[in-house]
């Protein structure tokens, strides 16, 4: 990390969607605290230039204030070819969208989805079990969120291999390639996947049923030009929204608690011990190893954490960083299934707060319930170790794991 000295912030060379951040050794979190060491914004010459926010208050004041950091763009890079609906949009307009998703994430619908869950993850672990060895990534934690999707959306469970290598492509690029070559992948990845949502668009706007999807199409909201149905390309950028932060989401966390967990077997073995430690466990597992970085555009001339902003300049609110600021957590690098209070920023804030946010929490309680039930002893393999990934959705591509098989 190159840094000039001479400014009153801090200029550095950082970018979150260097690879040898997180590859052969994920280094993210330790540069990440070298960032928040030197205050709480720096600079970054990185994609033409941006912010860097790394500490809780600093964070946590970016994120309530839309007004002055608006959510376009979120991204560093042009992951979606366009707007994440409801994401990149700031209030009021977001406001109607965000309303439109809710049905998607109600209480009735997540207490439907669990039985469903718990049964996708113990026939993801019925496919390993007696085997004694896993790639956990490819054979549940890819997998887990995927089918979760298909079944929240009420599509085809069969489709589930289609999203894997688009939407890793639409994250990070492709492996090997120059910018420029991985700026084109991206897009047509995008591309592929918007094809596939006008389909499901087109199916249920012929033939609606009582389906989420199609109640989602068919229902009238109150925007700005009048209350009217969302059209084709909003739909189609929702559900991609969906997609993106739902799946790869979920498995960095999955990756993180087995990652964690091994290394601490003393926390392990009080998980197993008492399962009353779950939903604590989940909070922890989010809090230490935040998985997205989130993104701001200044719209107006602003001091931030004693940096002088301009408008029009990007940032980005590192929430991992955040989310180990000694001045929030006490031993903030120790992972501990028991901590209270834990107000992590995991999942956001203010009117952009995640709104999947139930549905991930559900997700990984049954996830964990089940892998402590099963496979308890999971170790990793050293001579094949985790390959994790940077980017602004930080996650695991690869881990393989260990253990005594069962049925």
């Amino acid at each position: 990390m190159t840094v000039t000295e001479g400014r009153s912030t801090p200029i550095v060379d950082f970018d979150i969607y260097d690879p040898s951040l997180a590859y052969p050794v994920d280094t993210v979190q330790e540069k990440v605290a070298e960032l928040a060491a030197k205050g709480p914004v720096v600079y970054s010459t990185a994609h033409g230039g941006h912010w860097i926010v790394t500490h809780y208050k600093e964070v946590h004041d970016v994120l309530r204030n839309p007004e002055i950091f608006s959510s376009f763009p979120n991204n560093l890079v042009n992951a979606g070819d366009g707007k994440f609906i409801p994401l990149e949009l700031d209030p009021p307009e977001h406001t109607a969208y965000r309303v439109a998703l809710q049905p998607l994430f109600s209480p009735n619908r997540m207490k439907a989805l669990t039985e469903q869950i718990r049964s996708v993850v113990n026939e993801l672990l019925d496919g390993f079990a007696a085997k004694g060895e896993a790639e956990f990534i490819a054979e549940f934690a890819h997998e887990l969120p995927t089918r979760v999707f298909l079944a929240l959306m009420d599509w085809p469970l069969e489709d589930a291999p289609m999203f894997t290598e688009a939407t890793d492509i639409a994250l990070m690029g492709k492996p090997g390639a120059s910018e420029e070559e991985s700026a084109q992948a991206r897009a047509e990845a995008a591309q592929q996947m918007f094809a596939y949502f006008q389909k499901i668009v087109d199916e249920r706007r012929a033939n609606p049923g009582d389906d989420i999807t199609s109640v989602l199409i068919h229902s009238e909201i109150d925007l700005a030009d009048g209350k009217r149905l969302l059209t084709d390309e909003e739909l189609t950028r929702m559900f991609f929204l969906l997609l993106i932060a739902g799946l790869h989401t979920v498995q960095g966390s999955l990756a993180w608690a087995i990652i964690h967990l091994v290394n601490r077997p003393d926390q392990r073995a009080a998980l197993i011990a008492d399962e009353g430690l779950i939903p604590s466990a989940v909070e922890e597992i989010l809090r230490i190893e935040a998985a997205v970085i989130m993104g701001r555009r200044a719209t107006r001339d602003v001091e931030l954490g004693g940096a002088q902003i301009k408008e029009g300049d990007q940032l980005i609110v590192m929430l991992c960083s955040a989310n180990r600021d000694p001045e929030e957590f006490d031993d903030p690098n120790t992972l501990d299934l028991e901590r209270s209070p834990n107000r992590h920023l995991s999942f956001g804030a203010g009117p952009h707060r995640c709104l999947g946010s139930h549905l991930a929490r559900l997700e990984l309680s049954i996830a964990l319930e089940e892998l402590h039930r099963r496979i308890p002893d999971y170790d990793l393999v050293e001579s094949d170790p985790p390959i994790l990934h940077a980017s602004q959705v930080r996650g695991c591509m690869r881990l393989p794991i260990k253990f005594t098989p069962s049925a």
